[in-house]
């Protein structure tokens, strides 16, 4: 009889987590460290566990039976792997300003750096795995983000009245190339400033001047104050001046963004559901104390203006409602359900699915299992290819991510 895989998840603590959101979704008792990522996956650096096999990983199921965990389509297409890492991420300080590598840029990099000798896990690498890394994110509350470049003109009229070395140099490049060269040009300056002696002093200057007119009534008021937030939360981070290229993003509960491989983007506050290619590939260019490597940042970014992506997203259902997000890449979609108690609903009915409730108590039934699943809040699984189509009944929510 086909399994249903209950899962045991990682949560990872990066300082610009949530103390309380995970916790409140897992039903855990907050002890005062940042929790900012759920993990649910096989990827190698934090497999999900199986509740009811001590010792054995997604990873290695999918690894040992890639055809009935994945269905011969997926299998084939992506080799012995699930090709999608699902998170809940909890941000209450901005990540870091970064950028995922396109597929070639990808492997180039991390065979690059295995011919160097550098081991897994060396904060020297850039390069973590030979995938590159779309992304998608579908917010649970208000959720705040940077996400790709805006028009030159736009840039230069956000910088217009302000001065320093900083603004003078994005400036003079945005005016001698309108074209993605020339934001090329322009972000570079601001990504190598964290290497110059006055580094600090300049930035502190910009924020200044921005602080300042912010403050006599700005034009341009949310992007001055995301200037001024980012700069309180990494002091002399030019980051935080090159927030002023990026386009500002704010999605209510239930819309969400997509995020290429190449996109410069950071998510600034927010709870949300994210689903991508599952890599941990990532190019910081700046609001970290982590490493930037400025050559792979400027070699893997796309500089071309224009504005954020929204995934297609498709609805359904009467009483309850289920939800579908699709970005047009090969490794992933979303589906979310809201379910009522007057009416069962469908989820995608092939491949691997990896089921998380965010509230309520559901019930889960395949077409090859004669036994459901209850999912309560926190609690998800790993529905394999083989167990067919799926039921939900009960009262909830909760999120899919699959193979479309």
């Amino acid at each position: 009889m086909t399994e249903l895989y209950a899962l045991e998840n990682t949560v990872q603590h990066y300082d610009w987590g949530s103390p309380v959101r995970l916790h409140e979704l897992l039903g855990t008792t907050p002890d005062g460290v940042p929790a900012a990522e759920l993990w649910l996956g096989a990827h190698p650096s934090a497999p999900s566990r199986l509740a009811d096999r001590p010792g054995t990983t997604l990873l290695e199921l999918v690894r040992r039976a890639p055809e009935a965990m994945l269905g011969r389509r997926v299998a084939d297409e992506f080799g012995p792997r699930l090709p999608y890492l699902l998170k809940v991420l909890a941000a209450d300080r901005a990540l870091s300003l970064q950028v995922h590598p396109r597929p070639h840029l990808a492997r180039a990099g991390f065979n690059r750096e295995n011919r160097l000798g550098l081991p897994p896990g060396d904060p020297r690498r850039s390069f973590h795995d030979d995938q590159h890394k779309p992304e998608m994110v579908v917010a649970l509350t208000e959720f705040d983000g940077l996400a790709g470049f805006r028009t030159p003109r736009t840039v230069l009229d956000l910088l217009d009245g302000l001065d320093g070395v900083l603004v003078d140099a994005v400036r003079a490049a945005l005016r001698a190339d309108r074209s993605a060269a020339g934001v090329r040009a322009a972000f570079s300056r601001l990504v190598a400033a964290r290497n110059h002696p006055d580094c600090e002093a300049q930035v502190a200057a910009t924020v200044d001047a921005v602080r300042g007119r912010l403050a006599a009534g700005s034009p341009s008021a949310r992007a001055d104050a995301t200037v001024v937030h980012l700069a309180a939360q990494h002091p002399g981070d030019p980051g935080a001046v090159a927030s002023l290229m990026l386009n500002r993003v704010t999605l209510d509960p239930g819309q969400a963004l997509f995020l290429a491989s190449g996109e410069v983007h950071a998510y600034l506050s927010g709870l949300g559901i994210e689903v991508m290619a599952s890599s941990d590939n990532v190019l910081r260019a700046g609001l970290t104390t982590k490493r930037v490597d400025e050559a792979a940042l400027v070699e893997c970014a796309s500089f071309a203006p224009r504005p954020p992506v929204v995934p297609e997203v498709r609805t359904s259902g009467g009483r309850g409602q289920v939800s579908t997000y699709r970005a047009g890449v090969a490794e992933f979609a979303l589906t979310t359900a809201d379910v009522d108690p007057r009416e069962d609903l469908e989820l995608p009915p092939s491949g691997p699915r990896t089921v998380l409730c965010l509230g309520g108590e559901v019930t889960l039934t395949a077409e090859g299992r004669d036994e459901p699943a209850t999912l309560r809040r926190g609690a998800s699984v790993f529905v394999p290819h083989d167990a067919g189509a799926l039921r939900l009944a009960g009262e909830g929510h909760v999120v899919c991510a699959w193979v479309p």
